[in-house]
C-alpha cells in the first residue's frame, strides 16, 4: 500500500495533500529513501553484463 491511499488519523485528509503536521511527518517517513530494489537489481545485471563484455573482449 502507498501513502496516497492513506487517511490521516489527526485531520482525516489524505496522508499524501500533507495538511496537518502529522500528515507532514508520515509523508516524509514514507516516502522512499535511496535506491528501490528494483533499481539495485538492474544496476547489478548492468555490472555483470558490463564485466561479460570485457573479459569476451580479453579473449579475442
Amino acid at each position: 500500500m502507498t501513502y496516497d491511499r492513506l487517511v490521516c488519523a489527526n485531520c482525516a485528509a489524505p496522508v499524501a495533500e500533507g495538511r496537518c503536521p502529522v500528515c507532514r511527518a508520515n509523508r516524509e517517513r514514507l516516502t522512499p529513501q535511496g535506491l528501490s530494489p528494483a533499481m539495485l537489481l538492474t544496476l547489478a545485471i548492468a555490472l555483470l553484463a558490463a564485466i561479460a563484455l570485457l573479459a569476451a573482449v580479453r579473449t579475442v
